[in-house]
């Protein structure tokens, strides 16, 4: 039953994720360049792929724990901000030392917020899914350390849903809400996968 579970869980995410993809695609808010930019190699790639897996993967969440959709939701936020506030302002800025430094100097980054912002939710979550003091904020740790090591990978296609694939491997292989949970975010980013390594 458990398994079932599971594999609901995957399938709903996908499903979610790819749905809100593809109309993102066909039809994006806005002039069609704000959901482009220059990656790496100088290929044009598209932002779609960031908001689809946040909403897919935290209404497919909300179903196993609302604070888990929650968390996910204000992640996939504040990563939507920094990418467009990040980008109109012309920063180019990356990593932790960098928006730190920038704090440190009195300045406000698009990335100090998302960073501040992915802290809270997660520890907020851990708040709610766990029962005594010292689990909340250990959940909290977990939450947040995962969701800033994915965001750090995040600089080569494939690489972020990569980790999130083998974050949650472990997961699934366990039982209970914790298996569903890790069923709903590899969902989400299988859903993806093939554009995000394709460079689209």
């Amino acid at each position: 039953m458990t398994g079932t579970r599971k594999s609901r869980s995957f399938l709903l995410s996908a499903a979610l994720t790819r749905v809100g993809f593809v109309a993102l695609r066909a039809n994006p808010p806005g002039q069609p360049a704000r959901w482009e930019r220059t990656n790496y190699a100088g290929r044009t790639v598209e932002l779609c792929a960031g908001p689809a897996v946040a909403v897919g993967t935290a209404l497919a969440a909300a179903r196993v724990h609302p604070a888990a959709g929650l968390a996910v939701l204000a992640a996939g936020a504040c990563g939507a901000y920094d990418d467009v506030t990040g980008y109109s302002s012309g920063d180019t800025r990356r990593g932790f030392r960098a928006h730190l430094g920038a704090l440190r100097d009195g300045e406000v980054t698009s990335g100090a917020v998302k960073l501040a912002g992915i802290s809270a939710a997660a520890l907020v979550a851990g708040a709610l899914l766990k029962e005594r003091p010292l689990d909340k904020l250990l959940a909290g740790v977990v939450i947040a350390g995962a969701a800033h090591g994915v965001n750090l990978v995040d600089v080569r296609p494939g690489r972020a849903l990569g980790a999130v694939l083998a974050l949650g491997l472990p997961g699934l292989l366990g039982e209970g809400p914790g298996a569903k949970l890790a069923a709903v975010a590899a969902g989400g980013a299988a859903a993806v996968l093939r554009e995000d390594l394709g460079e689209r």
